[in-house]
């Protein structure tokens, strides 16, 4: 953890030493009564914290708050629900790389019950965009939203700015840097786009593009695209 993130009010209280924060500051860090760490509030500012006591049971903490947020880079992602095992990795490293949104929608070639998983239904991803920030040293989590078709996701993008569809089978030229902000990224499912999904990019102004001719895993993908999209920027 670069840095220790912590929901608003949770400093207020103290920290079980069964907690995974608790555990990375004393075994990992190395901390003792006195010493400072980076920590932050989730959507809220950086800054010092202090182990102010160690109990047997739970840690005092200080907090002095310091930088605001990062500024969120307005790239919105629009995933085809994959499985969780992808959808852990996705939620991770868009977290970390940066960006204002991800849109899971139920896609027409995709498996409707990887939608029910207890990644969902559990709070778990929220854990995987925090690890995500951590990692990069931000507070700032991306906005993640469900919707039932991707023309339910469509109608809750943005309207302005870039929209680019990732399509390895009609695309004809590559993804290439975009400095323009907003964009709006879509990737479809393991399975591809289906006829009636493409038109439907199409009609609400997506342009389709590839990222070469190797077929890549969507986590590899999602993470490759905003490689790109960011060497603009």
């Amino acid at each position: 953890m670069n840095l220790i993130l912590f929901e608003p009010g949770e400093l207020e209280a103290p920290l079980p030493r069964s907690d995974p924060r608790a555990v990375h500051l004393l075994r990992v860090l190395r901390r003792r009564e006195g010493d400072l760490f980076d920590a932050g509030i989730v959507d809220g500012p950086r800054g010092k914290a202090t182990l102010a006591a160690i109990h047997e049971d739970a840690l005092i903490l200080g907090f002095e708050p310091g930088a605001p947020p990062m500024q969120a880079d307005l790239i919105h992602l629009l995933i085809a629900v994959p499985r969780p095992q992808t959808a852990r990795k996705i939620l991770n490293e868009a977290s970390t790389l940066g960006v204002a949104s991800m849109h899971f929608f139920t896609s027409q070639k995709g498996e409707p019950s990887y939608a029910s998983s207890t990644l969902w239904k559990s709070g778990e991803w929220r854990r995987h965009l925090k690890e995500g920030a951590a990692q990069a040293f931000d507070t700032r989590l991306p906005g993640v939203l469900h919707h039932g078709s991707l023309d339910d996701a469509l109608s809750a993008l943005p309207q302005d700015g870039a929209r680019i569809a990732l399509d390895n089978y009609e695309a004809t030229h590559r993804l290439v840097p975009d400095a323009r902000r907003p964009i709006s990224l879509a990737f479809g499912p393991e399975r591809g786009w289906s006829d009636a999904e493409r038109t439907l990019l199409r009609r609400h102004g997506f342009g389709i593009a590839h990222l070469g001719e190797r077929v890549l895993r969507t986590e590899t993908a999602v993470a490759a695209s905003l490689s790109i999209l960011k060497a603009s920027g």
